[in-house]
C-alpha cells in the first residue's frame, strides 16, 4: 500500500474554522487522479470535538491508495456553527474540492462522503442537498459524491430530541414545531430521493445514537427507491471509527465498490 504524504490545509472561507486537510497518497496518481472520500466529524455539532477525530481513517484510507478531505466547520458554540451555518459550511467545503482538485490531482467523479455521529447527519445532508429547491442553502452542488457512508450518524433529527443533552435542538434552533423551516432544511429523512448509494454502519451496543435513527432513515430512504442498506455489527458508537474493526472494514467496502 502507499506511504501517506503530507498534509496540505485549504481554506474554503473566511472563518478559522472554514478549512478542510488535503491527504494524498504517495506516489504517481491514477490517469484521471486520486479518488477522494471526504470525512465530517462528529461530536454533537459542538465546540469541543475537531477533525482530529477523523485522522486514523483518513491515514488508512491514504495507505490504501485512497486521497481525503477532512473538513471542519462552525460548530455551535462560540464558532458560531448551528443550521444553517453549518450546513452552508460542508457544502462550501465540498464544492471546494473543484478548486482544489488540481492539486492533487482528485477524480471528481470518484468522490465519497464519510461522517460519524453529528458528521454522520452532515454526510446524509451532504448527498441529500441534491434534492434541495434552487435559492436554499446547500442548493446546486458542484461536486455529487458517489456513495456517503454514514457512521452511527444522528439521521433523524425531527426524532433525536432526547440525544445528548438537547443537542439536536442546539443544533438546530428549537424545536420541530418552534422551526419547522429548519428542520425540512436540515433533517436528512426528508431529503431522500437523491439516488446516491447509502450505507448506514452502526454499532449495536451504541448508547450515544441508537440504532433506530439509522432504521428510521433506511426507512425512508428506501421508501424513495434510494440504494440504501444497513450494516449492523456489535460495537459501540466509537468502534464505528476504529481503523482495525469490522464497522470501518464494511465502510472501506462499500465505497471501493461504488465509487
Amino acid at each position: 500500500m502507499p506511504e501517506t504524504t503530507a498534509v496540505r490545509t485549504h481554506a474554503y472561507g473566511s472563518s478559522p474554522e472554514q478549512v478542510a486537510d488535503l491527504r494524498v497518497p504517495d506516489g504517481a496518481p491514477p490517469a484521471a487522479g486520486w479518488p477522494v472520500v471526504v470525512l465530517v466529524h462528529g461530536g454533537f455539532w459542538r465546540d469541543q470535538y475537531r477533525r482530529d477525530l477523523m485522522v486514523p481513517l483518513a491515514e488508512d484510507l491514504a495507505r490504501r491508495g485512497v486521497a481525503t478531505w477532512n473538513v471542519e466547520y462552525r460548530r455551535v458554540g462560540p464558532t458560531g456553527g448551528g443550521v444553517p451555518a453549518t450546513l452552508a459550511d460542508v457544502a462550501a467545503a465540498v464544492d471546494e474540492l473543484a478548486v482544489v482538485a488540481g492539486d492533487g490531482p482528485l477524480d471528481l467523479d470518484r468522490v465519497a462522503v464519510v461522517g460519524h455521529s453529528a458528521g454522520g447527519h452532515l454526510a446524509l445532508w451532504i448527498v441529500g442537498r441534491t434534492v434541495l429547491p434552487d435559492g436554499v442553502v446547500g442548493a446546486a452542488p458542484q461536486v455529487v459524491p458517489c456513495a456517503a457512508v454514514a457512521q452511527a450518524a444522528v439521521a433523524s433529527l425531527a426524532a433525536g430530541g432526547a440525544l445528548g443533552d438537547g443537542a439536536v435542538a442546539d443544533f438546530v434552533g428549537g424545536t420541530p414545531d418552534e422551526v419547522p423551516d429548519r428542520y425540512a432544511l436540515a433533517d436528512p429523512v426528508g431529503l431522500v430521493g437523491h439516488g446516491v448509494p447509502v450505507l448506514l454502519v452502526h454499532g449495536e451496543e451504541d448508547d450515544t445514537v441508537p440504532i433506530d435513527q439509522a432504521e428510521r432513515y433506511v426507512a425512508a430512504a428506501s421508501a424513495a427507491g434510494d440504494p440504501v442498506r444497513l450494516e449492523r455489527l456489535p460495537g459501540d458508537h466509537m468502534a464505528v471509527i476504529d481503523p482495525e474493526g469490522a464497522l470501518w472494514a464494511s465502510a472501506v467496502a462499500f465505497v471501493e465498490e461504488r465509487c
